[in-house]
């Protein structure tokens, strides 16, 4: 196999990627069916995954809740019924969670951050993992932050919960290696879209600070002063998925355009 070739996925990969149907996770699960892979997504959102699936008919998917244990089981079931097994498992689903001072954080708000963006990893793998062990590929790619690298005041929640991804990803390398799984955790900076944006306008209201000061006091946090596009993460997911991707495991790959600190 040419060294360029090595570096695209092997057509016909069986992949879910939840949370799929908005955002970094849509760009990820185009990018998978352009690769000629068959694509599930699910999505919390009935009418975002709706949309999405009518402009892509070639890609399934499911309403879930992947904190809901009852909605992951339905959601395999349905992985199982419609890709007839797995191959990689990409684990994108995630919350920003509440922007404030630790002593002003609703518990409720820092459980319902942890429970999507952690446990509802845990959930989504635990069922994938029998189906993964069916598979010549066995890969897991686990979306962390480069906020799972890096302290991030006023955003304890999803600092917590996006290091919490990078120990789990690291320890699931390390059981199912010797099994043949691929664990990888991505690691995102400041990625363009709507939801970096919902991010500044609410760093900007608890500081009380306009909007623009926001995103550029940011972006010179980033050492090629640029944000990073969804195209860039999901480049990283099907290169982690190809042959030329073989020997990597265990790692927390930042896609960040050198984000320094945030």
């Amino acid at each position: 196999m040419a060294l360029v070739d090595s570096m695209r996925p092997k057509p016909g990969l069986k992949v879910l990627i939840t949370a799929g149907a908005s955002g970094i996770g849509a760009v990820i699960a185009r990018a998978f069916a352009e690769a000629e892979a068959k694509v599930h997504i699910c999505d919390i959102d009935g009418a975002a995954l709706a949309r999405f699936c009518d402009a892509h008919p070639q890609i399934t998917g499911s309403l879930c809740d992947v904190a809901v244990d009852a909605q992951v089981d339905a959601l395999f079931a349905e992985v199982e019924a419609r890709l007839g097994g797995l191959d990689v498992l990409v684990n994108n689903a995630g919350i920003a969670g509440p922007t404030a001072g630790v002593a002003e954080i609703d518990p409720a708000d820092w459980r319902r951050t942890l429970d999507v963006n952690i446990t509802g990893m845990f959930l989504c793998t635990r069922k994938a993992v029998p189906l993964l062990r069916k598979s010549q590929e066995k890969v897991i790619i686990n979306l962390s932050s480069v906020a799972g690298r890096l302290g991030y005041a006023f955003r304890t929640a999803y600092a917590a919960s996006k290091w919490a991804v990078v120990g789990f990803t690291q320890s699931l390398a390390k059981e199912l290696g010797p099994e043949g799984f691929r664990v990888n955790a991505i690691l995102p900076g400041v990625v363009r879209g709507e939801r970096i944006e919902r991010v500044f306008a609410a760093r900007a209201q608890a500081l009380g600070l306009p909007v623009d000061a926001v995103r550029q006091s940011y972006l010179e946090k980033v050492s090629l002063r640029r944000m990073v596009e969804p195209e860039d993460i999901a480049a990283m997911a099907l290169f982690l998925c190809s042959p030329a991707g073989r020997n990597v495991t265990g790692q927390a790959l930042s896609v960040c355009a050198g984000t320094e600190t945030i």
